[in-house]
């Protein structure tokens, strides 16, 4: 196993525990993984996930709320619809309150 696809895997494990109705960060989930420079390389992780089973991608944006991942959901308003059947709004493409809905697995897990 490489040490992307090794990388890769560990994100998508972090990404699987964010619950219903909260988001996260590239960044927060980079940090958790002892590699704060490496919120680009969760994105590419990110952007890799639709040939992953499950992964609740939709719960991952930029730091700003902002959905930068929207274009991976076979695009249109799919990432966003996906947030506010968990009852996060969305306008212009960016999470509203977003204080309220981030989940931060720093703070949350402590299994790796």
């Amino acid at each position: 196993m490489t040490d992307e696809v090794s990388f890769f895997s560990r994100v998508y494990e972090v990404v699987c525990k964010i619950p219903e109705g909260k988001v996260t960060t590239y960044g927060a989930i980079a940090k958790y993984l002892g590699s704060p420079q490496s919120s680009r390389m969760v994105g590419w992780a990110m952007n890799s996930a639709h040939t992953q089973p499950n992964i609740p991608a939709h719960r991952v944006v930029n730091r700003n709320g902002i959905l930068t991942g929207k274009h991976h959901f076979g695009g249109g308003k799919i990432m966003q619809q996906l947030l506010e059947n968990e009852g996060i709004k969305v306008v212009d493409d960016q999470i509203q309150d977003l204080k309220n809905h981030l989940w931060n697995p720093v703070k949350s897990l402590n299994d790796f």
